[in-house]
């Protein structure tokens, strides 16, 4: 069970494969169209449309700590309010190149604008697992 970003690491580093990390950070919005009742949710900390903002792929290697990540993401100049982590698997010894991640992350990135966020884990700002549903 992952329930934080050192858990994560953790578990990546027990792989068969070298892995590498795909990052989506994710800002909560009102939608330009919101209702009322929307946007009283959404002043509670509930509902609202998670945009992607920055994205990124990195080895467990590259970022070890969330603490670090967390700040290399602020010095975009980009506020956000979840990440979504996805790994993957490398072939014969070998890390997946950034080359060979654009078009997973790509499609990472359209999967949260449409809301499918089953395949991701979400962290919130403190690296903690954060249930969505």
């Amino acid at each position: 069970m992952i329930s934080n970003y050192s858990d994560l690491i953790e578990a990546t580093r027990s792989q068969e494969e070298p892995q590498r990390l795909l990052f989506v950070f994710c800002r909560a919005e009102l939608p330009d169209d919101a209702s009322a009742e929307d946007k009283a949710a959404f002043e509670r900390g509930e509902g609202g449309a998670l945009t992607p903002v920055i994205c990124v792929d990195k080895t467990p290697e590259e970022a070890p700590e969330f603490e670090a990540l967390k700040e290399e993401s602020r010095a975009t100049g980009q506020s956000w309010d979840v990440v979504f982590v996805a790994a993957m698997s490398g072939r014969g010894g070998t890390t997946p190149s950034t080359d060979e991640v654009q078009q997973p992350l790509t499609m990472m990135v359209e999967s949260i604008r449409l809301g499918h966020l089953g395949n991701y884990l979400p962290l919130d700002s403190n690296g903690e697992a954060i249930d969505l549903s």
